[in-house]
Order: structure tokens, then C-alpha cells, then sequence
């Protein structure tokens, strides 16, 4: 018996008599005989003590009460005789110390605690007439006892509020401003932390996805119907200049191999929008920051000046920032204006206000304070985004060159819709604003909305703009507009034409006129007119008059209280219900032959502060809303590489590979050994990471070793192909080039020459690629020539499985062999190549580190053996970063550095996948990811021409083959 459960007995059995001794557990264990535990004539046991006694076997018959370990139990014989008087003695004194027990109380218990259940009640604590005449004495004798003790200490009153304080208006809102401070809010953000899983990333709190099951339903909406994103997290950068500076500076940061660029004539006008990746200055092919999308501001007659919107993801603003200073040499910072603090005394006379003339008369009315009164807390206001200080200055301006930068995030708020029937949401949502007549001008002299109707110019622009947005009711598919079409256009309240309950918005077929049909079609051809792209969301003025003058919930739902119908619509209009908009149109997957426009919808920018105020009408027209994860399926499904996961060159991609492979690899060393892969032994170097720059070095050095073999022959042919001349052109044109670092291949006429050759001339249903007709034949001389021009060099693939299967992230891509090839045509698709079992000799080495732990235990004390028994490889906090030591081994994962990638398996491996998953759009197995371009011209160039483009793809858990198609959608 352990010391603990004997000091718990002596404490039971510290009031009983002698008479009254059980036997101690260790006689239990010992079988409990009867010469153990014999009572003797004098009532005294004759048991031994547990310490002097010798354990003996257990004796297995007689009766077994409970689960015994050993399999034994308690043996019970009958007496063969008992002496009365000492017996009778025994019994006695048990009877008499069950009475002591019972009337007996102690110090800290109450006189009423001594009644049975049934007659104890709450108030005999205080009033001693409630409790029998027999225990009123000693109640009373208590009672006088403790009030010449003194009064007793009040405990503290507790901190927290009751629930009731903490749900009012101004609590809350300084709850939630505490809870901004390091991971600010959207301002729909209360609304997904009821129906989402919210993360912090980014210096945001984003919801991930929803807490119910919509994977599918989520797909649904994106092909047929609607789905809706807020993506306001996203950072807008305003540049404001003459545009001759300002393209003569956004040069340095793009080039025309890779795409169209800010200077880019049909988005230069401001009737399309952009996109592009940006490097740094002057380092193209290599460093690049990442993907931006860009919107000019349409020209105005007669001006130079223009203003450019830059929208960046947050994990890129803090690269592309200083570099825009930089190339614009905007190094003057303009402090942010400081708000003047204002004493009690003038809060107290600012604050006064004149009674509303129709609370005057109401009996016990509220007053309505103000939100400048000193009692109150101050208006919510949005500072920063999470990854910046309220006093840092969000100005930059340029005495040489007069660019002016303006950081403007969360400013301006961005909804996306995308599906085929986005249109039809936001024709259903909106309406065009409604003209002031002449009594609302002279009522509200302050607002931005009657001074802009006074100018008849402008009202004609709004009616162009609203016969355009009528036109898109009759446009069936959101897919048919030109992309990147730009549409601006001043909306009225949505909150003021809220249906009663939700309605699903299907597109309108009630337009059938000729006339309208002919501006349809010439809507779908030629887009938005050039006089319909402005909006006045431009102006930094009018956004702060529509954010500061909105109206209420509280005031908006008076006016309706008013109205003689309920439910009508509030007429006239009020002049601060006029929003301007700016609606972008996205065009969906654009590359590839298959799936053309899928995934196309609509951006929605507004004012800050009026972000439920458009969310809550377009979750009532029937949209799906998603997260996070449905961006990144949204990615997937268009075969579009997902920015920062499919970005590993850029210092936000590589930062994002660091973060991903310590989550995947701290969630392996949760599970238990026995119950998580054995990576060594399938053969995976690296499952929770892509190791780009080795794979790379060794592709790059295994083409310069079959160069040096083959350099007499090749040379002369190099001389006359048609490719070398374009690849030497090619290096000219890149002086900056570092041949030290990987990079993607984003060249676009280099893409479509590789797109080419990747092609079979002869595939069944496979659509003739553009420009496949003019690419020059794949030869050695031109393999030479094109991985001479980009080496170290990755370059984006899709692959699609031949077969049934997964792919997972992290799945290696491998070149099939020749016995592969042959073996294709005649086994079953499925019945791909196997891998065979690698050795782990890394488990001998940990198990010999366990074993010398438990052994270093052993001789330790008690207390310090469970310190020791914890101590493993994979719990190491400083684990040794010398390979060949088992300190820092991780059972089932390689240790840094990694033997060689490319032959470490018995295919040769390409790249790996980023993106994998079943893709519904296609209805198969589909991958997304990077594979070196020199081990795939190699790879190519050994396979027969039936047989090109054939690849081989393995999950890190697996060690099956798996036949992929793999292609360069340009």
C-alpha cells in the first residue's frame, strides 16, 4: 500500500475503537485469509501490520469480489466457532462509536447539518425558532460565539460586469476596440464569428470557412448561381502624379516579356483593369514581390494628372511599399493630422442639443447623447490594418518628381461575386440613385449629394450609367463581358429595398426588345462606354462626406415606423442614402482550351463604414458565402497558381513555406508514432516542404555535366536554330539575371514555346494549342539553346490523372522510365509503377537514444524519473543541427541537410505539387505545381512522340505510381 492510501486510512480510521479495525489493503492483496484477519476473544485483531508481514501467493478459490490484477480475489471461509461474550463486546463498541459519530459535529459545521434532509430548511441559519426545541440552545450558544468574533472581511466585489452592462452599446464598443489591437476587424466581422472559423492571419481576423458543410454547395454557386467573398483585407495603394512619371516609374518594376504592364494601353485609358507581377527594380527574371491587380483613373480632357488604385495582398504590401517609394522617391513622410482633444467643459456645451421637436411631448422619453459626450466612447475608428501603428504616417510625397503615394487600406471596401449570375445579384440589389428635388437642397446644405445634382452634366452621366446597368439584367452569364470591364455608378441605400425574407435573384427575361438587344450585344462586344467609367469613389472628399453622413440603423428603422403601409419604401428618398460604387468585372479562368470563363463575376468597391450595409441585401438575394479555403479552391478549380501558397520566389511565398512546414510538422509530432507514416521508408525527402533551390542546383548541374559530354556535336547545330538566335536575344535583354537564385518562368513567349513541345502530335480529344503549329521541333540543340537562357528556372504545371486518385500537397512528380512507357499501353491505367520500400536506418539510432534515456531514468530518483522518460527526439526544445547526431531526429523524417532529391527514388523526380485535390470542375484527380524546366526539356526529349507529356505522379504516404498529363496552360 502506497503511503498516500495509508495515511487515508489512518485518517478513517483515527475515531473508531479498537474493536473496529479492518485489515489493510496489502492483507486484501495477499488474499485475505482467515488467519490474517481473526479477531480474538478480547476484540483486538491479531493481524500483523502491513510492514512485518510477508507477502504470500494469492489465494485463487473462494469468492472473488472485483477485477484483480494478478487474476486472484478475496478468499472467505466461515468461522468454525465464535465465543458470545466477546463477540457481543465487539458489536457493542461499534454501536456506540456509530452513535458518537452521529451526534458529534465539528467546529465548522452548523447545528441544523445534524437534521436529516427532509427537515433541514434554508432559513434556520438565521432564525433559531425553525429548529427543534432540543438543538435551539446549542444554536444560540453558536450564534453569540461568532458575534464575539467580529465581523467578518467582505469578500472583493467580483471585476467582471454583470451581462447585462457588458452588452451595452458603449461596452461593447470598447470591448471591441481592446479586442482590435493587434488583429483588426472587417467590418462584417461580427457577422462571420457567427457562422465561420475565424483565423488570425495577416494581421486580420478572417473567416476560414463556414461551420456547416458547403464544400459542394459552395462549388454550386461558383458555377451556377453566386458566391461572395469579402475581401477587404486586401491593401489599396493610391498613386497620384503626372502620368508620365509615374509610368517612367512603374517601368523599373515590371517588363513586357512577362505580359501586359501598367502602361498597357487598354487599362492605361481607365476602362479596364489590370494585373501584373511586380520585382524588384531593375531584377527581372529574377526577385520578383508578387501579383497586383491596377486601376487607373479615366483621363479627364485637358489634364496630365492621374491617379492610380494599386491592390496588393497583405503579406505583399510590406515588400512592394518601399519599393514604390523607392522608383518614385517619395522619401517625405506627411504626418498623419492629429485630432484635437476637447476638455469637459466644451464637451459638455458641444454636446447640447436642441430636443427633436417629436420627442417633446412623449412621457419619459430618452435623451439621446451624442457620440462627442464625455460619458460616451469614442465612435469606432479604423487605424491601420493590423500591420501598422496609428501614428504612422500613410503619406508619402516627392519634391523632385510630385508623386504623391496614399496608403488607403480600409478605406475602401471590396466585395467579390463570382458566378454566372452575378450580374443578376447585384441588378436585383442596387438601384440607381433618385434626383433631389428642390425642397432636399435647401434641407441639407452639408451633404455631397444635392450639391452634385445641381450640375446638369452630371445627371445626364448618371442616366448612361444607369441605362447600362439595366442592360446587364437581360446579359445571361456574367462569363460574356469583356473582361476587366470597369462600370462606375451612384446606387441609393440597398437597406431601403430589402426584401421582406430571402429570394434566390435569377436573371430577367422580360427585356426582349430589338433595341435593347442590339445594346446588349454591342455591351458584350465592345464593353462599358468610355463616359460610364468614372465614379466619383475617386474623390477622397465625397468618401468621407458618405461615410460620416450615413444613416443609422436606429434612425433608418424610425423613418419605417412612420410610413402609412409598412413595409413600403420611404419616399422621397433621403439625401444620405447616395452611395458611390465602382464595379469591376473579374474574367475567370483565361488560360488552357477547357472551362473558358469559369469562375468570372464582379468586384464591388464601396466607402468605408457602409461594408453591412451592402453585405446584408446580397446575402438576401440568395448568395453563398465563403472563406478563405474557398479562394483557394476557387484558384484551384481555374488552374491559376494562388498567391502566397504557389508563389515560393517571392519573399512572401517563402515565408509562407516556412510557417506551413512548421504547422505540418508540429501536427506530425502530436500523433503517436505507431499511428503516423514512416516517410523515410516510402522514400519522401521532404513531405511538409518543396525544396526548390536544391532541386534546381541539381538539375542545373546534371545538364551541365551531359553538355560537357555532348558539346562538340551540338555546338554546330546550335548555330542554325531558330530558337538560339530567340534565346540569345532573350539574355541580352536580362543583364540582372543572378543564375545563384531559382525563379519562375513567367516569360510568355517562352511558356508558349514549352506549351508546345509538352503537347503530343497525336492525342485523342486534345484541342490544338495556339500558336502549336509555329513552335520549332524539339531537338537537342533547342533543349540546349532553351535551358542555356533560363536556368534554375521552375515553371508552373497542371497535371491530371490518368486514373483514380487524390494527389496531395507535396506529391513528388517523376519521370517515368522506359519499362514504364512500354508497360503503359498495355496494363490498365491504374496499375502504375511501385515504389520499393526504403530502409530507415535513422530508427535504430532513436531507439538506441530511447533506451539510454530509460536507462539514465532508472538511476535517477522518483522525482527526476519522469522528467527524464519525457525526453525524446521529437520534443527536443534545442535539438542538435548535426545530422549524424539523434538529438534532433524526428522518427520518419529526414534531417537537414537532404541527400539528393533527384535520384533519391527509383524514378527520377521533376518538382513537386502545391495545389491537389478532386476537382469538380473536371471531374478527376487534378494537381497544380512547380517542376524544373531542365529536367522536364530531358524528360521530353527521352519520350516517344505518342508518349510525351506523360508523367508520373506519388503522395508522400504512398508508394504507388500514378499516370498524369501534364500541361502549360498559357
Amino acid at each position: 500500500m502506497s503511503s498516500a492510501k495509508a495515511k487515508m486510512r489512518e485518517k478513517k480510521m483515527r475515531n473508531q475503537p479498537a474493536s473496529v479495525q479492518y485489515p489493510s489493503c496489502s492483507q486484501v492483496e495477499n488474499g485475505g485469509r482467515g488467519e490474517d484477519h481473526h479477531v480474538s476473544e478480547g476484540g483486538q485483531s491479531d493481524a500483523l501490520p502491513s510492514s512485518k508481514r510477508q507477502r504470500t501467493p494469492s489465494d485463487r478459490s473462494g469468492w472473488v469480489r472485483g477485477h484483480q490484477k494478478d487474476g486472484g480475489g478475496y478468499a472467505r471461509e466461515m468461522p468454525k466457532y465464535i465465543t458470545g461474550g466477546a463477540f457481543a463486546r465487539a458489536r457493542a463498541a461499534e454501536v456506540n462509536a456509530m452513535l458518537k459519530a452521529v451526534t458529534k459535529t465539528t467546529g465548522s459545521s452548523q447545528v441544523f447539518a445534524s437534521l436529516p434532509r427532509h427537515m433541514r430548511r434554508r432559513a434556520m441559519s438565521h432564525n433559531t425558532k425553525r429548529l427543534p426545541r432540543r438543538l435551539r440552545d446549542l444554536a444560540n450558544r453558536m450564534r453569540e460565539k461568532s458575534l464575539q468574533a467580529g465581523p467578518k472581511k467582505k469578500k472583493e466585489p467580483a471585476k467582471g460586469k454583470s451581462r447585462k452592462a457588458r452588452r451595452r452599446h458603449g461596452n461593447l464598443l470598447l470591448e471591441f476596440n481592446r479586442r482590435q489591437r493587434k488583429n483588426i476587424w472587417l467590418e462584417t466581422h461580427i457577422w462571420h464569428a457567427k457562422r465561420f472559423h475565424m483565423v488570425k492571419k495577416w494581421g486580420y481576423c478572417l473567416g476560414e470557412r463556414p461551420t456547416d458543410k458547403c464544400y459542394r454547395p459552395c462549388y454550386r454557386a461558383m458555377s451556377s448561381h453566386c458566391l461572395l467573398q469579402d475581401l477587404s483585407y486586401y491593401c489599396c495603394i493610391e498613386l497620384k502624379g503626372e502620368e508620365d512619371e509615374l509610368l517612367a516609374a512603374l517601368s523599373q518594376l515590371t517588363c513586357k516579356e512577362a505580359g501586359p504592364t501598367f502602361a498597357a494601353a487598354v487599362s492605361l485609358s481607365g476602362g479596364r483593369q489590370g494585373s501584373v507581377t511586380v520585382y524588384r527594380a531593375g531584377q527581372y527574371p529574377s526577385q520578383p514581390l508578387g501579383p497586383v491587380s491596377y486601376l487607373w483613373r479615366p483621363r479627364t480632357p485637358g489634364e496630365t494628372h492621374r491617379q492610380l488604385w494599386i491592390w496588393a495582398h497583405p503579406t505583399l504590401k510590406q515588400d512592394l511599399l518601399p519599393e514604390l517609394q523607392s522608383v518614385c522617391r517619395c522619401s517625405e513622410a506627411v504626418a498623419p493630422p492629429v485630432e484635437p482633444e476637447v476638455s469637459n467643459p466644451e464637451a459638455d456645451h458641444v454636446t447640447v442639443a436642441e430636443p427633436k421637436p417629436g420627442n417633446k411631448g412623449k412621457p419619459g422619453a430618452k435623451r439621446k447623447r451624442s457620440c462627442k459626450d464625455a460619458g460616451e466612447p469614442p465612435p469606432k475608428k479604423i487605424v491601420g490594418d493590423g500591420t501598422r501603428l496609428p501614428s504612422t504616417p500613410v503619406t508619402w510625397k516627392s519634391s523632385s518628381t510630385g508623386i504623391v503615394i496614399n496608403d488607403l487600406t480600409m478605406e475602401i471596401l471590396r466585395y467579390r461575386l463570382i458566378g454566372p449570375q452575378s450580374h443578376s445579384v447585384l441588378a436585383e440589389t442596387l438601384e440607381a440613385a433618385t434626383v433631389c428635388d428642390g425642397s432636399m437642397k435647401e434641407q441639407e446644405p452639408l451633404l455631397w449629394w444635392p450639391q452634385h445634382c445641381k450640375d446638369q452634366s452630371n445627371m445626364d452621366l448618371l442616366q448612361q450609367q444607369t441605362d447600362v446597368f439595366n442592360l446587364l439584367k437581360g446579359v445571361c452569364s456574367t462569363g460574356e463581358l469583356p473582361p476587366g470591364t470597369v462600370l462606375g455608378l451612384t446606387v441609393d441605400d440597398p437597406r431601403l429595398t430589402l426584401p421582406k425574407r430571402k429570394v434566390k435573384a435569377v436573371p430577367s427575361v422580360n427585356q426582349s426588345q430589338e433595341a435593347d438587344e442590339e445594346k446588349r450585344s454591342e455591351l458584350k462586344l465592345r464593353g462599358v462606354p468610355q463616359a460610364c467609367w468614372d465614379s466619383l469613389l475617386w474623390e477622397q472628399s465625397v468618401r468621407d462626406n458618405v461615410t460620416d453622413n450615413k444613416i443609422s440603423e436606429k434612425d433608418l428603422n424610425c423613418m419605417r415606423s412612420e410610413l402609412l403601409v409598412p413595409g413600403s419604401r420611404l419616399s422621397p428618398t433621403p439625401p444620405q442614402g447616395r452611395v458611390p460604387i465602382l464595379l469591376v468585372h473579374q474574367p475567370g479562368k483565361q488560360v488552357g482550351d477547357e472551362l473558358n470563363s469559369w469562375g468570372a463575376g464582379w468586384d464591388l468597391l464601396l466607402p468605408k463604414g457602409w461594408g453591412m450595409a451592402f453585405w446584408i441585401p446580397l446575402v438576401y438575394r440568395g448568395v453563398r458565402v465563403a472563406g478563405l479555403h474557398m479562394s483557394l479552391k476557387h484558384s484551384q478549380n481555374k488552374a491559376a497558381p494562388h498567391f502566397p501558397h504557389d508563389y515560393p520566389d517571392c519573399p512572401a511565398g517563402a515565408r509562407f513555406q516556412e510557417e506551413q512546414e512548421a504547422e505540418l510538422l508540429d501536427r506530425f509530432k502530436r500523433r503517436p508514432p505507431a499511428k503516423r507514416a514512416n516517410y523515410i521508408k516510402h522514400g519522401c525527402l521532404a513531405p511538409f516542404r518543396c525544396p526548390w533551390q536544391q532541386l534546381a542546383e541539381e538539375w542545373e548541374l546534371l545538364m551541365r555535366e551531359e553538355g560537357a559530354e555532348g558539346k562538340g556535336d551540338e555546338q554546330s547545330a546550335a548555330k542554325t536554330d531558330v530558337v538560339t538566335e530567340e534565346v540569345a536575344s532573350q539574355q541580352n535583354t536580362a543583364p540582372t539575371y543572378r543564375p545563384s537564385c531559382f525563379y519562375i518562368l513567367r516569360n510568355r513567349r517562352s511558356l508558349r514555346l514549352l506549351s508546345g513541345w509538352c503537347r503530343p502530335t497525336t492525342s485523342k480529344g486534345q484541342r490544338p494549342c495556339r500558336g502549336a503549329a509555329e513552335a520549332p521541333p524539339l531537338t537537342p540543340a533547342a533543349v540546349t539553346s532553351f535551358c542555356s537562357a533560363h536556368r534554375m528556372s521552375l515553371v508552373w504545371v497542371r497535371l491530371t490523372l490518368l486514373s483514380k486518385g487524390k494527389p496531395e500537397p507535396h506529391a513528388m512528380v517523376c519521370a517515368p522510365t522506359a519499362e514504364d512507357l512500354k508497360l503503359f499501353g498495355k496494363k490498365l491505367l491504374s496499375s502504375g509503377p511501385q515504389e520499393p520500400p526504403h530502409k530507415d536506418h535513422l530508427k535504430c539510432r532513436i531507439k538506441s537514444k530511447k533506451k539510454s534515456s530509460k536507462e539514465a531514468a532508472t538511476s535517477l530518483p522518483p522525482s527526476d524519473e519522469r522528467e527524464v522518460s519525457d525526453i525524446t527526439p521529437a520534443s527536443d526544445p534545442n535539438p542538435s543541427k548535426d545530422p549524424h547526431s539523434s538529438s534532433g531526429l524526428v522518427l520518419g523524417v529526414w534531417p537537414d541537410p537532404l541527400p539528393s532529391v533527384t535520384s533519391h527514388c527509383s524514378r527520377v523526380t521533376l518538382g513537386w505539387v502545391t495545389q491537389g485535390d478532386f476537382s469538380l470542375s473536371v471531374g478527376c484527380g487534378e494537381a497544380l505545381g512547380f517542376v524544373s524546366i531542365s529536367g522536364l526539356l530531358d524528360t521530353l526529349l527521352k519520350q516517344p512522340v505518342e508518349h510525351r507529356g506523360k508523367l508520373l505522379l506519388r503522395n508522400p504516404s504512398s508508394l504507388h505510381y500514378r499516370w498524369v498529363k501534364l500541361n502549360i496552360d498559357v
